[in-house]
C-alpha cells in the first residue's frame, strides 16, 4: 500500500522540518530502506565512540538512537490510535525526560541499535497495511491535529534528521 505525502494542513508547522527530510511520493519504501541502511551505518560506529557527546548537555550517539526508538514508538502509537478512528486526544511527551530515564548509556550500541531495528519492524508491519481511509484520518496529539500519513512521514524524517546530526556533529573530522 502506498502512503502519499501529507498536505501541509495535516500537521503542525513544527513537523515540516522532518517531513522535508523525506523525498518521494511514498514513505513506505523510505521506511524500509532506512531500516537496513541505519543498521549498516550504526554497525560502523565503534563502541568507544557511542558515548561521545559533541558538546556539554548534548545526548550521546547511543542516547540519540534510544531517542529514535522511543519517539518512533510514540509516533506509531499515535498512528495506530488515529488509524483505528480513535478520537481521544493524546498527550505530548518530553524527550528530555525520556532519554535519561531510558538509561541507554548502560547498554551497548549494538543492543540499542538492535532495539531500534525491532521497533522499525513493528512500524513497518503497521504502516504497510494501512488502507486509504485510515491514512487520512486525523487525531489530536499534544494539542495539535495530525493525520496518520503525516505521522508516517514524521517517523522517517525524524530518523533522517538525527542520523544527519550524528554524521555532521559526532563523526565528522
Amino acid at each position: 500500500m502506498t502512503i502519499a505525502r501529507p498536505g501541509v494542513d495535516e500537521y503542525a508547522p513544527y513537523y515540516q522540518t522532518y517531513i522535508d527530510q523525506v523525498s518521494g511520493a511514498d514513505v513506505v519504501p523510505v521506511l524500509k530502506s532506512q531500516r537496513d541502511s541505519t543498521a549498516r551505518f550504526l554497525a560502523t560506529i565503534a563502541e568507544s565512540k557511542a558515548g561521545h557527546r559533541y558538546a556539554e548537555g548534548k545526548w550521546s550517539i547511543r542516547e540519540i538512537i534510544g531517542h529514535l526508538s522511543d519517539s518512533e514508538r510514540i509516533f506509531s502509537y499515535r498512528l495506530l490510535r488515529f488509524a483505528r478512528a480513535d478520537e481521544s486526544p493524546l498527550a505530548g511527551f518530553d524527550e528530555n525526560q525520556y532519554v535519561p530515564a531510558g538509561e541507554f548509556e548502560r547498554r551497548s550500541l549494538a543492543a540499542v541499535a538492535a532495539e531500534f531495528t525491532a521497533v522499525r519492524d513493528a512500524t513497518l508491519a503497521l504502516v504497510g497495511n494501512l488502507g486509504a481511509a485510515a491514512q487520512v484520518r486525523r487525531g489530536s496529539a499534544n494539542g495539535k491535529s495530525i493525520s496518520v500519513r503525516a505521522l508516517a512521514y514524521i517517523i522517517a524524517g525524524h530518523e533522517a534528521h538525527h542520523l544527519r546530526v550524528i554524521r555532521e556533529r559526532y563523526l565528522a573530522g
